[in-house]
C-alpha cells in the first residue's frame, strides 16, 4: 500500500512516455577527493551505485575462494560442470533435474522466454511499468505487446490484464516482486491468477526478487511448476547471493517447456558463473548477511521519506520506489551532482524514483543527501 500515496497525481501523469539519457562519465563521475567515496572493503571507487539493484556486499568471502581454486578449471568448456549446479538447485526446490534451465543471469532466462513464445506475432500480456527485458526482446521477433497499466496502489491489475486474453496470447508476464515498484500481488492472487491463466495460455512469473520477500509463507509459483501447470518461473543469483557480474540464473518449468527454452538459449553459463554459483548457494550465512542489511538499508530509507514526508511504497526487494513530486532526470542530476547514483525514469510515473539498496553506509549517504537536495 502506498504512503500518503495521492492517486490524482498518478493518474495526471497516465499515458506520459519520454526518453531518459545515461549520465556521462565525466559527469556522473565523483572526484578522487569526494567525501561520499566509501572506504571499505569491496567498496568501489568513484560514485555511490544505488541505480540497478546490485547487492554490493558481494560476492561473498566463500565465492572468491572458490574461483580462485578454480583458475585451472577456465580453460575447460562448461558442460562438465553443469550437472553439479543442476543438481543442486533441483534439490534446493523440490524438482527433477530436468525442470531446471541454466541461463547467463536470470535475463537470459528472460530474453529465451520472449524469442520462444514471441515469435512470429505471439502476444504477451504483461503490466506497465515493470521490467522490461522479456518484452523489449520479444519485440524484436514481431510479438505485440499488450501493455497493462498497474492499479491505483501501483500493483498489478490482474483482472484487467486477464481481460487481454485472446486467442493469440501465447504468454503471460508477471514480475512479482514488480520492478520498479516493490509490490507484491496477495499469496492468494497471485496463486489464483497463475493456476488460471495457465489454463489457457503460459504464464512467466519473474521472481528475481522473491528472496526479499518477508511475508510467512509466500508461495513460489515454483509450486504450479510441480503440478505440471504452463507456467514458468525465473530465478537468479544476482540479487541476494551478490552474483550480478557473474550472471547465473535458472528458469524452473516442466520438462516439455524446458527443453524447448533451452534449445533458444544463447549465451548459457561459464564455468566462472558455475563454480560462483555453487559456492554461493553453499553459503547460507552470507544469504542471511544479505537479507539482513537490505532491511536494514530499507528501513533507513523509510525513516527519511517519513521525515520528508514523500510517498512511498514498502518494498519487497532490494530498491525503494518513492514519489519525488519533480521530474526523476531532474532529481537524477541532482542526485549525481553529489556523487550518488539513482534510478532512471519508469514511465508514465515519471515523479516516481527507485533507489536500491546498498551497503549500509551508502544508504546513510544518501538518506543525508536527499534531506539536502529536497
Amino acid at each position: 500500500m502506498a504512503t500518503q500515496f495521492d492517486r490524482r497525481t498518478w493518474l495526471r501523469t497516465a499515458g506520459l512516455a519520454g526518453a531518459f539519457s545515461i549520465f556521462g562519465g565525466a559527469q556522473a563521475l565523483a572526484s578522487e577527493q569526494s567525501p561520499l567515496r566509501i572506504v571499505s572493503n569491496n567498496a568501489p571507487k568513484g560514485p555511490i551505485r544505488l541505480s540497478v539493484n546490485e547487492n554490493p556486499y558481494g560476492p561473498s568471502p566463500k565465492v572468491r575462494e572458490a574461483l580462485t581454486k578454480g583458475f585451472d578449471e577456465m580453460c575447460r568448456y562448461p558442460f562438465g560442470y553443469v550437472k553439479d549446479v543442476t543438481e543442486m538447485l533441483a534439490k534446493k526446490h523440490g524438482v527433477p533435474t530436468d525442470h531446471i534451465v541454466l541461463t547467463a543471469g536470470s535475463g537470459e532466462g528472460l530474453k529465451t522466454a520472449g524469442l520462444t513464445y514471441g515469435l512470429h506475432g505471439g502476444e504477451i500480456i504483461s503490466a506497465n511499468p515493470t521490467y522490461l527485458s522479456l518484452m523489449e526482446y520479444a519485440k524484436q521477433f514481431g510479438a505485440y505487446i499488450h501493455e497493462v497499466p498497474l492499479d491505483e496502489n501501483l500493483v498489478h491489475d490482474i483482472d484487467a490484464m486477464e481481460k487481454r486474453l485472446n486467442g493469440n496470447t501465447k504468454l503471460v508476464f508477471v514480475c512479482n516482486p514488480n520492478n520498479p515498484t516493490g509490490t507484491i500481488l496477495s499469496a492468494s492472487k497471485m496463486k489464483s491468477f497463475c493456476e488460471n491463466l495457465s489454463k489457457k495460455t503460459v504464464v512467466f512469473a519473474d521472481e528475481a526478487y522473491f528472496d526479499y520477500i518477508t511475508e510467512p509463507n509466500y508461495p513460489s509459483m515454483i509450486e504450479l511448476v510441480k503440478q505440471g501447470l504452463n507456467v514458468i518461473v525465473s530465478r537468479t543469483l544476482s540479487k541476494a547471493y551478490g552474483l550480478a557480474g557473474i550472471r547465473i540464473g535458472y528458469l524452473v518449468a516442466r520438462p516439455d517447456i524446458a527443453k524447448r527454452l533451452q534449445q533458444n538459449c544463447m549465451a548459457n553459463t561459464s564455468v566462472p558463473a558455475l563454480i560462483a554459483g555453487k559456492a554461493a548457494l553453499e553459503d547460507p550465512e552470507f544469504y542471511k548477511m544479505s537479507l539482513q542489511k537490505n532491511a536494514e538499508c530499507l528501513n533507513i530509507m523509510y525513516k527519511t521519506l517519513d521525515e520528508l514526508k514523500m510517498p512511498y511504497i514498502k518494498s519487497h526487494a532490494n530498491f525503494v520506489f518513492f514519489n519525488t513530486g519533480k521530474d526523476v532526470m531532474e532529481m537524477n542530476k541532482m542526485m549525481a551532482d553529489k556523487g550518488i547514483l539513482v534510478g532512471r525514469p519508469f514511465p508514465p510515473l515519471t515523479k516516481w524514483l527507485r533507489v536500491s539498496t546498498g551497503r549500509v553506509e551508502e544508504v546513510e549517504l544518501f538518506a543525508k543527501t536527499l534531506r539536502e537536495v529536497v
